[in-house]
């Protein structure tokens, strides 16, 4: 009983000589801060989940039923060099890279699922071993058809893709790394920086798609060409800027300050709507289309 009544109380809000409503304004902030940043995590998960699984939609939709059709061809009405009559393993290729796309979107959802994995603990870890190893093969392939498929004057965009590529390789390393040493707090951090390089591709649609709603039509870039140095910015962009958002998330996270956590909170609520016209307008305009 001593040792509780003599141990010091760290209060992140009441400070010496402050003003007892000041003190009181500052203590309501610290017991504000922890949850405003859960909601404002759990909020972007519920958009970022509901825009992927919108997107996974869109390729069972189109380039599964175009597939199940027998018309691959049609594929080439949105990119730019899809499928290729007589070359084989390029179309292989292609045609797994997108089988894993909606295998690996659907698990990465599921797989930051926290409900699931306090109730299902082996779904859980079976999920992620697939979504590991789809990630995996998933950037190799990237590579692969950027290389043979890809645009030959776009280097700037091939050199985007190769990073995000390597970056998948490296941060899927670390998870499963910690993950057997059973280190599930650094785990977590490095799942979580291998969902975001993951969703690059998704991530890009979305901001594009901002981008253009929010400037009222394209804006450094030429739609015919889909060239321009806005579209050269968005190609490392993409993964980045999540990355970046996530580490900052991580610093508040660990953090006592109590304005740092409020702040992390709003700024993550700000991208989240952000996030939210983006997938809006990519369904309106990218993916109810073509359904």
């Amino acid at each position: 009983m001593n040792t509780l009544i003599n141990t010091p109380v760290r209060t992140t809000g009441i400070r010496a000589g402050m003003p007892p409503h000041a003190a009181a304004s500052e203590d309501r902030l610290a017991r504000l801060a922890g949850p405003a940043l859960k909601a404002a995590a759990a909020f972007w998960y519920g958009v970022v989940a509901l825009g992927q699984l919108a997107f996974v939609v869109y390729i069972a939709g189109f380039y599964g039923r175009a597939a199940w059709q027998g018309e691959p061809e049609r594929w080439n009405t949105v990119l730019p060099q899809g499928y290729v009559p007589g070359d084989t393993l390029g179309n292989l290729v292609l045609g797994v890279h997108l089988v894993f796309a909606f295998v690996i979107t659907v698990g990465g959802v599921l797989q930051l699922l926290p409900p699931l994995r306090r109730v299902a603990p082996a779904f859980h870890r079976w999920n992620g071993r697939v979504y590991l190893i789809a990630a995996v093969l998933m950037s190799i392939g990237g590579l692969v058809m950027v290389w043979t498929h890809g645009a030959v004057d776009d280097v700037w965009r091939h050199l985007s893709t190769s990073l995000n590529a390597v970056l998948i390789l490296v941060f899927a390393g670390f998870a499963v790394h910690h993950a057997r040493a059973r280190r599930l707090s650094l785990h977590r951090r490095w799942a979580l920086r291998l969902f975001l390089a993951v969703s690059g591709v998704w991530f890009f649609r979305v901001g594009l798609m901002f981008w253009i709603v929010a400037n009222q039509g394209p804006v450094g870039f030429d739609p015919k060409t889909f060239t321009g140095p806005f579209l050269t910015f968005l190609a490392f962009a993409q993964y980045l800027l999540p990355l970046a958002l996530l580490e900052l998330y991580f610093r508040a996270e660990a953090s006592t300050a109590t304005y740092r956590r409020l702040a992390m909170a709003a700024a993550l609520a700000v991208v989240t709507l952000a996030i939210a016209v983006g997938i809006v307008a990519a369904a309106r305009i990218l993916w109810l289309p073509h359904l």
